[in-house]
């Protein structure tokens, strides 16, 4: 995955735990719809893992993420 990418999701993740969703649908879906076939897959590999992120579950401070 190009380095931007996780970056793009993480902070997505972030403002979906701030109810900040139209936010974070205009940082991940460019992010999401200039993805090769690889880079997709990575990318669905990386949202399957991370669900938690978006939830926020298991998470103390909403600034941290793994």
């Amino acid at each position: 995955m190009r380095p931007s990418t996780p970056r793009a999701l993480k902070r997505a993740a972030e403002l979906t735990r701030q109810n900040r969703l139209t936010e974070a649908v205009l940082i991940a879906e460019p992010v999401i719809l200039t993805a090769d076939e690889y880079e997709g897959d990575e990318i669905l590999r990386w949202l399957a893992d991370h669900a938690a992120d978006f939830t926020g579950e298991n998470h103390n401070d909403p600034k941290e993420l793994p």
